[in-house]
């Protein structure tokens, strides 16, 4: 008779594109997204909490890049097995979407215009590379019922709080505007208006979106027949000929066409007018200085939008567009958002579908350095945009919204970068354990030190082993350990260990250095709380 197969025993590892958090990381996210909301609420908000999966025909069109139900989210079927199949389920891909169902659903309960955020994780069926997971948490504020574009400028304001509120400083980071309207109006004068030319716009959108990262022959391979990635995979293009590549590429390129109208404007004016340039720089300092040359950001702005102007100046749609810039670029100067924040830039254009109407994305522009050590800019946190369509699909008539979503994990990553962030969070005050009889009077201690607001646990490993109680709360981060043997329980007095000094003077200090400060000492045991806190303020 055979042997029974052993069974084997499930292999413990994170699933591809996925990662587990600690301690300190959680502790980090938690308390961003608290200053986050805080900005969103400030700014008149309200908290929506939707499920973490939807139908996938909620979903519909605004799936990544394709139409089926099982690709780019994480989709399964209810009942597949059975004679009557149920819906299609997926994970929720954004917050966006998610959004639209609820205001559709819930629409005559809800005010209009309706102000929510929303934070939460999302999950995408992607390929996962270097930091970039299948899991992550999005960060997302919409206005849904609002037409105006006055509704976009508050978005944008309150993006540029956000970063600045959670430690981005002014300066590091850009917040950059532009309208796909505008690039509506280009691919009509290109020739791609119409149903017919779904396909090729979507191509070319989600070409120029990537305009940073391939480049602008990558852009251009992409506009005509494709592109091979370094790992051999091909892109199929749009299939645009010269002629219509180059209206597009027209808009690839504006922002250097627009720098150097720029430079050369500023140029003259320093030449002709030195004494209009010199006010032009003192305005720019008494702002805060700006990220884009100084006094030029303010010029830019003006040369954007009268580069937009002349390159859509053949489509209604597109006029409309640069208005629609024009206006926003002057609500937000009046509120104090110049271009050291806020900036026109016809380089961003955001991928997905949905967008209507402007557009807008946040860059960290400070440099890091990747795997290979090579010093780069760190790149896009935030996003968003108007997307009067989406609602639509649910209800049959258009309701105006418009939405930005901040990618938190990434903005974890700059902080950590920049030096800003703790990479290891203070553990909780350990009490030790010398008398396991004795276990109700640590519990009491440590009851006191929590009712205090002070962070406590008693040691509930093995008391045999003093020494491995103050690894155990080496291992924590434990600032400080508690210490009551029978002398001191006698004497009505317990031992305070300062872990964090106790540190110190083994890594690099001599006793003789430290005598004013003893890493450990007796105080009467009604004094416990009170010198525990002293200790933990000495670190804060």
């Amino acid at each position: 008779m055979a042997k029974p197969k052993k069974t084997q025993r499930p292999k413990a590892e994170t699933p591809r594109g996925f990662r587990d958090y600690f301690g300190a990381e959680v502790t980090q996210r938690a308390e961003m997204l608290a200053k986050i909301a805080g900005v969103y609420h400030r700014y008149g908000f309200d908290a929506l909490e939707s499920a973490g999966v939807e139908k996938v025909e909620a979903l519909g069109k605004f799936l990544p890049d394709v139409d089926r139900p099982n690709e780019g989210v994480f989709a399964w079927q209810e009942d597949a097995e059975s004679d009557k199949p149920g819906d299609w389920l997926a994970l929720r891909y954004d917050l966006t979407a998610p959004l639209a169902r609820v205001y559709a659903q819930h629409r005559n309960e809800l005010p209009t215009p309706y102000r929510r955020y929303a934070m939460g994780p999302v999950w995408r069926n992607e390929k996962p590379g270097p930091g970039r997971y299948r899991q992550f948490y999005q960060c997302d504020a919409d206005t849904v019922g609002a037409g105006s574009v006055t509704a976009d400028a508050e978005i944008c304001a309150m993006l540029a709080d956000c970063l600045e509120e959670v430690g981005i400083e002014r300066g590091d980071y850009i917040v950059r505007v532009n309208n796909r309207k505008v690039l509506n109006g280009v691919l009509e004068v290109a020739g791609l208006s119409g149903d017919d030319k779904e396909a090729e716009r979507g191509i070319v959108l989600r070409a120029v979106d990537k305009l940073d990262r391939l480049g602008v022959d990558g852009v251009r391979a992409l506009l005509g027949e494709g592109r091979k990635d370094e790992s051999g995979d091909f892109t199929e293009g749009a299939g645009l000929d010269e002629a219509q590549a180059d209206v597009v590429m027209g808009f690839v390129n504006a922002s250097e066409v627009i720098t150097q109208r720029t430079e050369s404007f500023m140029t003259k004016l320093n030449a002709e007018y030195p004494d209009v340039a010199s006010g032009m720089e003192k305005s720019s300092a008494a702002m805060g200085g700006l990220k884009i040359e100084g006094r030029d950001g303010f010029r830019q702005n003006v040369e954007a939008l009268q580069y937009l102007d002349e390159l859509v100046s053949k489509s209604e749609i597109g006029r409309k567009g640069v208005e629609e810039l024009k206006e926003i670029e002057a609500l937000l100067f009046a509120q104090g958002y110049g271009p050291d924040r806020i900036v026109i830039d016809p380089s961003v254009v955001r991928g997905l579908g949905y967008y209507t109407g402007p557009v807008y994305e946040a860059e960290l522009t400070f440099e890091i350095k990747d795997e290979k050590g090579r010093a780069r800019n760190f790149g896009s946190v935030a996003g968003g945009g108007r997307y009067d369509d989406l609602v639509k699909r649910f209800t049959g008539q258009e309701v105006p919204a418009t939405g930005v979503s901040i990618g938190v994990d990434r903005l974890l990553a700059a902080l950590q970068a920049k030096g800003r962030l703790e990479t290891t969070a203070q553990g909780p005050v350990v009490v030790t354990v010398m008398d396991k009889a004795r276990m109700a009077d640590y519990q009491a201690m440590v009851a006191e030190l929590r009712q205090a607001g002070i962070r406590a646990e008693v040691y509930l490993g093995n008391p045999k082993n003093f020494g491995n109680q103050l690894k155990y709360a080496d291992k924590r981060g434990s600032p400080v350990a508690i210490i009551e043997g029978d002398a001191e329980k006698e004497n009505g007095m317990v031992q305070i260990k300062d872990l964090i000094l106790g540190a110190k003077i083994a890594e690099n200090a001599t006793l003789e250095e430290w005598r004013d400060r003893p890493s450990q000492y007796e105080v009467p045991r009604g004094d416990l709380v009170a010198r525990v806190r002293e200790i933990l303020e000495l670190y804060q």
